[in-house]
């Protein structure tokens, strides 16, 4: 067999990449059997990695591709979004964020393949999981079933996307990088409540979607039933035992998760050596298409976040943050990961895998051909107990809950528990602005404001008896809704209470024009009830309920008639008589929206912006507007929203979002580390308990000039907007903790013996930033160190010789290397296992 090093190996598969997407510009035949996707009669081992065009900018896109390339991914799946994309019937955008055609050609460009997820249908925490508003009006309409105005309309933006991509030739039949379409999305997981038009349906859209001839395959995910020649995938933490619905289908993973974050709830996160033991599972077990959702997350601008209650951030806890940093060690840890698995994909998809037991939660699996190819993955699913195990006459250690990949079948090249890659630490740094300033004279903080009227300010208002849904209101064109009335009290009401039942997501209660009370839902419960104490006094009283959304529902079974607002009962409690008076079928007066929006308040240019002596603060109901400096350097910006309230966000006319930050997580079910051993979920590692879901929110540095910037708030609750402050992410740190039983680097690798046998584990630091070098080493210990990075300490074992030998070694590079071993260090403790830990510091 011919021997090659273990970056030889990956040269060769990045080549086979590179080559393919020359072919692809030829057009290249894209098929599929049992074992892979084939590309021109060759089957593939794909790794991908979702990326959503419109939770970026464009300016990021080239380096967010970029960084999936260096990560070793091979394809960047994205969904469309259909209401992004066509707001008004028959209008359509594909501009700025919008412009997927552009983001598939860069994609394409950095010789990378995409996966196009159309749907239409996308959940992905989205508004209304994609689906424009427009479409719940339409005559006759039942969503996601056997439904001809339904069919019509999803047909028709289906294959107006198809045509689209079609017209730029970006199909790989056509020479483009798009090897994969997909149609519908886990709908498989509420079929059962559409009934008898569920199968039907199914059948349609799998046939609608083929025949519009893309010349490449589509995919359902989560559809067991998908009919052929539709590939059924898997989506969930693992995917390892997930079967197709035929022989002759590819065992595809659409969604390898790790967690998205809603306001009110702590923030989850996946440990790194749990998700890279997933994957390598999946391609132990006959996988050869994976795909992480999400690999960079991003930002829900504007009001494009679903769920109800989902955060503006969808960071997701990707490899790439929401920033478009890295998130070490976890890129690092699965590039190595795909490094391998790609040191392995000549033998993997050339034979089926065999799998064979070692003992208890042991397992060891092997791809041998006849011609000598061989690579093994040797697991222990063993959620406690690490286990030394026998395999073609060797033996290996098997942490618990690891695989080990053996890409000759005897040399091991990464086990998932094992980290080699830097981690670093990074930190959002304040950043000092001009309304930083506790001021209260609007002159000097440099705001200015403008009160939003409470109650019913615009002639489009109307009267009607009953209490009206929501959604179908509004249609979705703001997130807030008056319900206005006035009621006649003829004696001293004082105590009274006003109780109101909404179906969320939350609502503010103003009595005469002050603010009463408040009330919030969840993303698990989005119902609002409270009583107010309302104070009604003898004479005239206004009544005025403000009910907003916060994302509409965007998953489950008919979720598109799921209401909002307040549809009651409205009473009025504890008279003096002891009687209780029900409004729920008086005649109200509604309003859509807020007069700010009708005034364009949002984009900073109106002439009604004041700047009185005393600015308001801690008052509902405001709009404030104020300039700022961008800050200094190229990081990632954040605002800082500590001291508002909740409302919504705009600079330079683009929405940032919706703001919360006094929407704080429970106490309790947070911890400090968590153990990556046994299955996943998302409860079982959370942050942030006790503390604000989200109070920093991105600020794109495409949407920032040097000075002169405009930034507006909308705050309903009240706030202080001089406690606002920005704050640039910055790296702090840089570590890395190698035991002297690690593996090897993967760049070192080689399936030749001799050459691994003399290789020792080996320490690496590099840099964030190409301009970077090591200015500092903060931390050094070879020996027993504790610990994670930012907080290692010294064990009882530890050498004296390891700081000033990693000084030497490191500093004023922009990356080092240190074999980790008792020849580079001594022994200060003979007969104990050993560890380097590093940490330092880059400028």
């Amino acid at each position: 067999m011919f021997m090659r090093s273990g970056m030889a190996g990956v040269a060769v598969a990045l080549l086979v990449v590179l080559s393919l997407t020359a072919r692809c510009c030829f057009g290249a035949n894209v098929t599929y059997d049992h074992r892979a996707i084939v590309i021109d009669g060759q089957r593939k081992v794909f790794i991908s990695g979702s990326i959503h065009y419109a939770r970026s900018t464009p300016e990021m896109w080239p380096d967010l591709i970029q960084k999936s390339k260096d990560g070793g991914l091979d394809v960047i799946q994205t969904y469309i979004f259909w209401n992004l994309h066509e707001e008004v019937r028959g209008q359509y955008d594909f501009e700025g964020r919008k412009d997927v055609v552009k983001f598939v050609k860069l994609v394409g460009e950095a010789g990378l393949l995409v996966h196009l997820r159309i749907g239409p249908y996308a959940c992905a925490e989205w508004n209304y999981g994609g689906f424009p508003l427009w479409l719940h009006f339409i005559p006759g309409i039942e969503f996601r079933t056997d439904n001809e105005p339904f069919k019509a309309e999803m047909k028709r933006f289906t294959a107006k996307i198809v045509d689209l991509m079609k017209g730029e030739e970006l199909y790989a039949s056509q020479g483009g990088p798009i090897i994969l379409s997909q149609i519908e999305n886990e709908y498989g997981n509420v079929q059962s409540g559409y009934g008898s038009g569920a199968a039907p349906y199914v059948k349609w859209a799998a046939s609608m979607a083929v025949s519009l001839g893309t010349g490449v395959p589509w995919v359902m995910c989560q559809q067991s039933d998908a009919p052929d020649p539709i590939i059924n995938t898997c989506n969930g933490f693992y995917c390892d035992q997930f079967t197709p619905n035929s022989n002759k289908k590819p065992k595809m993973w659409t969604e390898n998760w790790s967690g998205f974050s809603s306001f009110g709830d702590p923030v989850p996160y996946r440990p790194t050596e749990d998700l890279a033991f997933s994957v390598a599972r999946f391609y132990q077990l006959g996988g050869t298409f994976q795909n992480y959702y999400m690999y960079q997350g991003g930002t829900n601008f504007g009001r494009s976040s679903g769920g109800p209650f989902i955060t503006t951030s969808y960071d997701y806890d990707a490899p790439i943050d929401e920033y478009g940093l890295l998130r070490q060690p976890k890129w690092g840890h699965l590039k190595d990961v795909h490094k391998v698995i790609k040191l392995c994909e000549e033998a993997m998809v050339a034979t089926d895998p065999q799998t064979t037991s070692l003992g208890p939660n042991l397992e060891a699996t092997v791809y041998k051909t006849e011609s000598g190819l061989c690579a093994a993955f040797l697991a222990n699913v063993d959620t406690k107990s690490a286990a030394t195990v026998k395999f073609n006459g060797n033996s290996y250690n098997l942490p618990a809950w690891s695989v080990s990949i053996l890409p000759d079948c005897k040399n091991v090249a990464l086990n998932t528990a094992k980290i080699n890659s830097v981690a670093t630490v990074s930190k959002f740094v304040r950043q000092p602005s001009k309304f930083d300033t506790a001021a209260s004279d609007a002159s000097i903080s440099g705001w200015s404001w403008i009160t939003e009227p409470v109650g019913i300010s615009s002639d489009n208002a109307w009267t009607k008896l009953g209490l009206l849904e929501q959604i179908n209101t509004t249609a979705d064109r703001s997130d807030y809704l008056w319900y206005s009335r006035s009621i006649d009290i003829k004696g001293d009401e004082s105590k009274t209470v006003l109780h109101v039942d909404s179906l969320g997501h939350a609502l503010h209660v103003f009595i005469n024009g002050e603010h009463a009370g408040s009330g919030k839902g969840s993303h698990d419960n989005r119902k609002v009830s409270i009583d107010v104490p309302c104070g009604l006094t003898p004479g005239k009283n206004k009544i005025d309920l403000l009910s907003l959304t916060v994302g509409l529902q965007n998953y489950g079974a008919h979720y598109d008639t799921e209401g909002a607002g307040i549809t009651g009962p409205v009473k009025l409690k504890g008279l003096q008589n002891g009687s209780t008076i029900d409004l729920s079928s008086d005649q109200w007066t509604y309003q859509i929206g807020l007069k700010g929006e009708d005034l364009g308040l949002s984009s900073g240019s109106s002439s009604l912006w004041v700047s009185q002596p005393t600015l308001p603060k801690n008052q509902p109901l405001v709009w404030y507007k104020t300039t700022f400096d961008a800050p200094p350097g190229s990081s990632p910006v954040a605002l800082d929203f500590t001291g508002m309230g909740k409302g919504q966000a705009w600079i330079n006319g683009q929405s940032i979002g919706r703001y919360w930050p006094t929407n704080t997580a429970p106490k309790s079910g947070c911890t400090d580390s968590c153990d990556y051993r046994g299955s996943y979920q998302p409860s079982k590692c959370q942050r942030n308990c006790g503390a604000a879901t989200q109070k920093l929110y991105h600020v794109p540095r495409a949407w920032l000039q040097p000075s002169g910037n405009v930034m507006v708030l909308f705050e309903e609750t009240g706030g202080d907007p001089t406690q606002l402050s920005f704050a640039t992410k910055e790296t702090q740190s840089i570590c890395s903790k190698i035991s002297d039983s690690h593996p090897i680097p993967v760049d070192m690798w080689a399936s030749d013996k001799e050459t691994t046998k003399n290789a020792a584990p080996t320490l690496s630091l590099h840099c964030p930033s190409p301009d970077q070098i090591i200015s500092q080493i903060k931390f050094a210990s070879f020996g027993t160190p504790s610990g994670k990075c930012g907080s290692f300490s010294h064990g009882p074992c530890s050498s004296r010789r390891a700081l000033a030998i990693v000084r030497k070694a490191c500093i004023g590079l922009k990356e080092c290397s240190i074999g980790v071993s008792v020849n580079t260090f001594g022994d200060p403790c003979s007969g104990v296992a050993k560890s380097l830990a590093v940490e330092a510091s880059c400028t």
